[in-house]
């Protein structure tokens, strides 16, 4: 009869089979807690991007609205971090207004720059709503407040002075969103479609004061001119009157000078005397120089005075 021997060669493959299954088990179990922990501390922290801010809700309810640009923490599955833009926001909007004088101005388009305040943020949001801001408080607040203002002014002032509306414009809607935390940092007009006659009209209106601002200059610069000449003319008499004067004075001391000193002309003329005797001597006997007498009662000669030559004798007159 034959013999069966077992052996435990199956029982040690199946415990060495369940080690190695085991040891692969650990393996992937700590692999997933790994993971787990990982994703956990990866959800404790949220990047706030530049130019937003950082609103932390605790189960929906906000604990924190200032929250810095950069990596932020937060308790993963209780809180939540949103970004809201306060940054400037645009917005637009197309609408047709009249003037006091009853011109119509279609298509206007109104341009709103605005931001959020972000001391009131939890306001806003609570209140409002971030994604509700326009539709709850500019679609009903930016037209109205340009129409409105509009009509208080005739539509030529609205040409000429459309920054002094625009700023009016500006002020109200400034007034009406603040205390819903809405910022406005601008306010435009960007253009203004009037009936073409009237335009053309204001046109002309424009070119006819051009052309009067042109005259008046030109007016100006020939007052201008005409000032300058007489000016001139003022300047050049007073030269006269001055030179006149001086010459005035000048005959004045000769006159005084002469008076005190009687020789005076005598002297003058020996001074201006070139040392030349007359040619021309005349028959009267005048002396042709002029005697000075000193102080010692001597008499000296002095440059010759003007005379005149006697008359030749002619034959006619020797045969007589």
């Amino acid at each position: 009869m034959a013999e069966f021997k077992f052996t435990d060669a199956g029982k040690n493959n199946t415990q060495k089979s369940g080690g190695s299954g085991a040891k692969t088990g650990s393996i992937i179990f700590a692999v997933v807690i790994i993971v787990i922990v990982l994703a956990v501390l990866f959800n404790c922290f949220t990047i706030v991007q530049e130019g937003f801010i950082g609103v932390k809700y605790q189960f929906g309810k906000i604990v924190e609205d200032d929250l810095s640009a950069g990596l932020n923490f937060r308790i993963p599955f209780v809180e939540e971090i949103q970004e809201v833009d306060i940054r400037d926001q645009i917005y637009s909007v197309t609408a047709d207004a009249y003037t006091s004088d009853t011109q119509s101005v279609n298509d206007l388009q109104l341009k709103l720059n605005y931001r959020y305040s972000s001391s009131m943020l939890s306001s806003i949001i609570r209140e409002t709503g971030i994604n509700n801001v326009e539709n709850k408080l500019l679609v009903p607040n930016v037209a109205k407040i340009a129409k409105d203002a509009i009509g208080k002014v005739k539509a030529e002032d609205l040409v000429q002075s459309r920054s002094q509306v625009q700023n009016s414009i500006q002020e109200e809607l400034t007034s009406v969103l603040s205390p819903y935390g809405i910022i406005v940092t601008a306010f435009a007009i960007e253009n203004l479609n009037f009936d073409p006659a009237f335009e053309a009209s204001i046109q002309e209106k424009v070119i006819a004061a051009q052309d009067a601002l042109k005259m008046e200059n030109k007016t100006k610069e020939k007052e201008e001119e005409a000032k300058q000449i007489v000016i001139a003319a003022q300047a050049d008499a007073d030269s006269q009157v001055a030179i006149a004067k001086a010459e005035a004075e000048a005959i004045s001391l000769i006159e005084e000078q002469l008076s005190n000193s009687p020789n005076y002309i005598e002297y003058y003329t020996i001074q201006k005397w070139n040392g030349i005797l007359p040619q021309v001597i005349g028959g009267d006997g005048i002396n042709p120089f002029v005697s000075i007498t000193g102080g010692s009662g001597s008499t000296q000669t002095s440059a010759p005075r003007t005379s005149t030559v006697p008359t030749p004798v002619t034959t006619a007159d020797t045969a007589e």
